[in-house]
């Protein structure tokens, strides 16, 4: 394989065989990337999927098969525009509880993440934020990613990317224990709704392509999520820095309520408007997709 693959395969401690399948599966996105590129540069392809559905490696392939076309790519997840836990702490003072907790929309900081895709868009140098789950708060300035060079295409991941406000009526039951016991007054959930309407569309409107990483249901979610804190810990275990962010088990299970509203409403409403949508089955095989007939 070229270098940008066999560093990626390493990267990702995928098998080889794995590119073929990729290759398989994605070359539509790919094909309409570079139909795209002609009339518009740089271009952002979005890639929205439940935590833990395979967006980060999609991603990281996807920048692999570009740069090997000789393009300039950057990747950036929404998950790194999350508020420092300083802000968290504030907003669940003023407003509720629950939004100490990263995750639902409310808790990212738009703002920069508009300021930086503006940037990219209009080829001006920009740092990119990093975020540490393991410690659960953003990295110092000095350890984001620099971008100084215009890019061709910039990729943006997210849980929650191309999500919409729903009506409020529709807010009113609650959908787990979590909501019941500590959102029984639906203020959390009407905060995060609102956040989704007001903030977040001019955001989303700056992707050009749109991909959805199907999961099976909400159930698979808990598995999927608790394996990437699995491996995050084994990452972990041979650096010294602060752990304090990681989960055991029942945490997990705790913390995926937080995303069950809005990802079981994205499973049912999302395919029918993006432009790729990849099947999932429970061990994340792709079991159907969808293409637009270019």
């Amino acid at each position: 394989p070229h270098p940008l693959f066999t560093a990626f395969l390493q990267q990702h401690q995928l098998p080889a065989a794995y590119l073929a399948e990729a290759e398989q599966h994605f070359a539509p996105v790919l094909t309409h990337t570079r139909q795209q590129l002609t009339n518009k540069k740089p271009l952002v392809v979005g890639i929205n999927g439940s935590q833990g559905s395979g967006k980060t490696t999609m991603a990281a392939w996807l920048e692999a098969a570009l740069g090997i076309d000789g393009l300039a790519v950057v990747s950036i997840s929404l998950d790194d525009f999350y508020l420092g836990h300083t802000a968290r702490q504030r907003l669940a003072e003023t407003e509720h509880p629950l939004l100490a907790t990263r995750g639902v929309p409310g808790t990212h900081n738009v703002t920069l993440a508009l300021e930086t895709l503006s940037a990219l868009k209009a080829g001006e140098p920009v740092a990119i934020p990093r975020f540490d789950k393991a410690s659960d708060d953003i990295m110092p300035k000095d350890q984001w990613d620099r971008v100084d060079e215009p890019v061709d295409v910039v990729i943006l991941e997210g849980w929650c990317l191309g999500a919409k406000a729903v009506p409020e009526a529709a807010l009113a039951e609650p959908v787990n224990a979590l909501e019941a016991a500590e959102d029984a007054d639906g203020r959390w959930r009407t905060f995060v709704n609102n956040a989704l309407r007001d903030d977040y569309p001019a955001l989303f409107a700056m992707v050009d392509i749109w991909v959805m990483l199907r999961a099976p249901g909400f159930e698979a979610v808990f598995t999927w999520r608790w394996q990437q804190e699995q491996k995050l810990a084994k990452k972990l275990q041979n650096q010294d820095n602060s752990h304090s962010g990681l989960m055991s088990q029942r945490q997990v299970a705790r913390f995926v309520q937080f995303f069950q509203r809005l990802t079981e409403t994205m499973l049912e409403s999302l395919p029918q408007h993006v432009d790729h949508c990849y099947q999932l089955d429970s061990k994340r095989r792709i079991i159907d997709e969808q293409h637009p007939d270019h």
